[in-house]
This record gives structure tokens, C-alpha cells and sequence, in this order.
């Protein structure tokens, strides 16, 4: 038994020195590659168990013959796992390079593949990595070109649609200055339309601000939807008189929500506008509202013969009016855009979809408790 403890003794004596010279070794050179790295932990495993033989070989007096043929074994031993360390470094270095490659496609615009043959579990683990982000990188950009398009196009509709009455009060302005206005009265009251014009759309620019902004302030109160679309009907009943367009409130159910009375009152108002202008004279615009699993929705139905289905995807963009819409009194393509983020704010969703001679535009609020 104390010889064997001896043996164990003097092993690991060696064992040990050799462990702390791999360890420093491995400090040292801790930056290069992976290759040096399974070599260098190769060699440390031959050098302790050839330390530890020889330790123990030389506290037992062995032959010089015996000695020798344990010394011979573990050089076989450490050719055998210095080439098998290389192999190994060599396989995982070449992986790491082609995943390396792969990454850097995504990073300058395209997409994550991840290279072909096996892999250890950590690379498979990043590769699945490097695919959930490239997946994630490509929805941004996607999301930031739809953003881009949708700044120009309303750009380029906000410039189309301030040119023709600022045209027109510099006509009229022009007119009187010039005394040569046969009415005077009706070209300021024509003015004073196209400034109302006007005030509108730097109005609906500022909501919409606020609302991309996160700064829409809210103010929520129990109330019923009963009583938001009667208010809504009242409002765009003269509209809808003008139009030759009939208002219907049917099934509208006294249910209570909780939401900001003004805000609400615009989202109820920009859908029956919209719906109005779009529906040919002697049609119908229903206004609906029942409980639902998802909460409450407010549903408005018009006669303007169906959206597109490329375009329903579209309908709620920023600036977005259609091919039909470019002229007044269509606005500025804001007004779906204010009825989605008042409606988002209030933790609900807006949608559209197509019905039989029109398209019907839903609003899903919370419930109030």
C-alpha cells in the first residue's frame, strides 16, 4: 500500500509539473490559432503522463532497457495525438473561416447561408444564430425601404397637393390687390376655404409626428361605443347629405370602452370621411360595433367597389392614397395613417378588408373591464 502510494505521489508530481508549464504555455499564446491551441493541449497531455512514467521510473531504479522501452511507448503515443490535434485544429479552423465568410455576406447586404458539411455543436449553434440574424437584419431593411419609399411618396403628394391651392390664393390675393376681382366677398371667402384646407393638412402632419414620435397624449375614459358613433354619424351626416350618400348605424352595441373620447371621435371621423368620398351617390356607408374574443370592433362598410388585393397591405401607409386618389378632396394620404397609430396607442389594431361591392375598414379596441 505505501508503495503505491509512492507511485501515485511521484505521478502525479510530474503530471503536475508539466500541467503548469502547458498552462503557462497556453497563457502565452492564448490569441493564436485554434490549431496551436489543441497542439500545444496535446503536447501537455504526452508530457504529463512521460513526466509521470519517468518519475516513477526513476524512483523504482528501472533498467536503462526498461526505461527506454517506456520512453519509446509514449513517444509513439505523442506522434499519434500531436497528428490527431493538428487534424482536428485544421478541421475546426477551416469551419470557423467558411462560417467566418458566410457571416460577412449578411453583414454587407445579403443573406446568411451557412456553409455545408458537419460542424461541433458550438459552431451549429452560431450558424443557427447567424441565421436568426440575418433573418431579423433582412426585415429591417425591408422595413426601412417600405419607411423610405413611404417619406417620398409623401413628399411628393404633400408638394402635389399644396401647389393648387397656394396657387389659388396667390391668384385670388393677386386679384384684389389688383382690383380686378368682379366679387370681392366670395374670393375671400374662397380664401379663407383653401387656408382652412390648408390648416388641416399642417394639422394631420403634426398628429401623425407625434404619433411616430410615441407622443401622443391620451386621455382614457369609460364610455360607450354607442354614444362615439352616434357622435361620428352627427358629424358626417352633412358630408354624407352633399354626397348623396346614405348613413347607417346598425348593430351598434352599448358597449363600454375605455379610450380617449377627442381621439377616437378623429379615428370614427377620418374612416366615415374616407368611406363617404369613396362611394358613388345613392350608396350606403354602415357603421357596425360588437363585442368580440379579441375586445371590441368598430366596423365602417362603404360601396367604393373594393381595394385591390396588392394594395390592401398598402391601405394604412403613411402618405399611401391609391392610383384614384390623386387629386382633392382625397387629402394627403394621412388620414388612414392617424386612424392606425391612435388606434395602435390605444393597444388595438386597425384592418381592411374586401366585401361584396366595397371593402370594410375594422377597428379592434380592448374592452373596458
Amino acid at each position: 500500500m505505501h508503495a503505491n502510494l509512492l507511485i501515485a505521489l511521484y505521478a502525479f508530481g510530474g503530471a503536475a509539473a508539466s500541467g503548469l508549464a502547458g498552462a503557462a504555455a497556453l497563457r502565452l499564446i492564448r490569441r493564436r490559432s485554434l490549431t496551436v491551441l489543441l497542439a500545444v493541449v496535446a503536447a501537455v497531455g504526452v508530457l504529463a503522463m512521460l513526466a509521470g512514467t519517468l518519475a516513477v521510473a526513476w524512483a523504482m531504479f528501472l533498467s536503462p532497457h526498461d526505461l527506454t522501452v517506456v520512453t519509446t511507448v509514449v513517444a509513439m503515443a505523442a506522434v499519434v495525438s500531436l497528428a490527431t490535434a493538428l487534424l482536428l485544429g485544421r478541421w475546426v479552423v477551416a469551419r470557423s473561416r467558411a462560417l467566418a465568410v458566410a457571416a460577412r455576406s449578411f453583414g454587407d447586404g445579403g443573406s446568411f447561408a451557412a456553409p455545408d458539411g458537419p460542424a461541433t455543436a458550438e459552431l451549429e449553434a452560431v450558424s443557427r444564430e447567424l441565421a436568426a440574424t440575418s433573418a431579423k437584419l433582412a426585415a429591417s431593411r425591408e422595413r426601412e425601404r417600405a419607411l423610405e419609399t413611404a417619406r417620398r411618396e409623401l413628399v411628393a403628394w404633400i408638394s402635389h397637393d399644396l401647389r393648387t391651392p397656394l396657387a389659388g390664393l396667390r391668384a385670388m390675393a393677386e386679384a384684389l390687390e389688383d382690383g380686378v376681382a368682379a366679387d370681392p366677398g366670395r374670393y375671400l371667402t374662397q380664401m379663407r376655404t383653401e387656408v382652412e384646407h390648408l390648416d388641416g393638412m399642417v394639422g394631420d402632419l403634426f398628429e401623425l409626428s407625434r404619433i411616430h414620435a410615441g407622443a401622443l397624449p391620451l386621455s382614457p375614459a369609460r364610455m360607450s361605443v354607442y354614444d362615439l358613433i352616434g357622435d361620428a354619424l352627427a358629424g358626417a351626416d352633412p358630408l354624407a347629405r352633399e354626397h348623396g350618400v346614405r348613413l347607417v348605424g346598425e348593430r351598434v352595441d352599448p358597449v363600454p370602452v375605455e379610450v380617449d373620447g377627442k381621439e377616437m371621435s378623429r379615428v370614427l371621423g377620418n374612416l366615415l370621411v374616407n368611406a363617404i368620398r369613396r362611394t358613388p351617390s345613392d350608396g350606403t356607408v354602415a357603421v357596425a360595433a360588437a363585442r368580440s374574443a379579441d375586445g371590441v370592433v368598430v366596423s365602417v362598410s362603404d360601396g367604393c367597389g373594393g381595394i385591390p388585393e396588392a394594395d390592401l397591405q398598402r391601405v394604412f401607409d403613411t402618405g399611401w392614397r391609391g392610383t384614384d386618389a390623386r387629386t382633392p378632396p382625397a387629402g394627403a394620404g394621412l388620414g388612414l395613417a392617424i386612424v392606425r397609430g391612435i388606434v395602435e396607442a390605444h393597444r388595438g389594431r386597425a384592418s381592411v378588408r374586401n366585401i361584396p361591392g366595397g371593402c370594410c375598414f375594422e377597428v379592434t379596441l380592448p374592452a373596458a373591464p
